[in-house]
């Protein structure tokens, strides 16, 4: 990666760890050959920071809409980032994986789309890496985060950009 999109590429990591959001529903989807091999639709809504107090509903509403703005992007690369980072191969997918390999500002561009109104990263495999994720940005600050086969991990994501540590194996 050239280190302009590096750059930009960090820039957007910023932001995307900016972005505050809640959950509103979570609902499990089970992959269509195998039911083991589940994963999540989630209903999301950006919302103001902890400790910003909010008077009215019509406050939290435009503090979406605005955090959308200047946000979207950057929430979308940060769990491109993520979701890249978990994935593995599954079958003939092994032939392109590489164990060492970044997620691109090249790779979310690509996946980026405007569909109907709402901003839409779509991303199936990567360079051999399945990454079964989907996120949908609309201007009202809403956000719908789906993957496939890939169980619960959408949740740690979303745990990982609020800055909360996550217990690791040590070897």
């Amino acid at each position: 990666m050239t280190s302009e999109a590096r750059m930009i590429g960090y820039e957007l990591l910023k932001t995307g760890t900016l972005v505050s959001i809640r959950i509103i529903t979570e609902e499990v989807l089970n992959a269509p050959a195998d039911e083991a091999e589940f994963g999540l639709r989630l209903q999301l809504k950006f919302v103001p920071h902890e400790g910003e107090e909010e008077e009215e509903e019509e406050d939290e509403d435009q503090v979406a809409e605005e955090t959308a703005e200047w946000g979207a992007f950057g929430f979308m690369f940060a769990l491109g980032v993520l979701s890249f980072a978990g994935a593995k191969p599954r079958n003939m997918s092994e032939l392109e994986y590489e164990e060492r390999d970044e997620f691109k500002l090249a790779d979310f561009i690509e996946r980026l789309r405007l569909v109907r109104g709402e901003l839409c990263f779509d991303a199936d495999y990567i360079r051999g890496r399945r990454i079964k994720t989907r996120i949908l940005v609309r201007s009202n600050g809403t956000v719908t985060l789906e993957t496939i086969g890939r169980g619960k991990v959408a949740l740690r994501w979303l745990e990982q950009l609020k800055g909360k540590k996550l217990m690791q194996l040590v070897r």
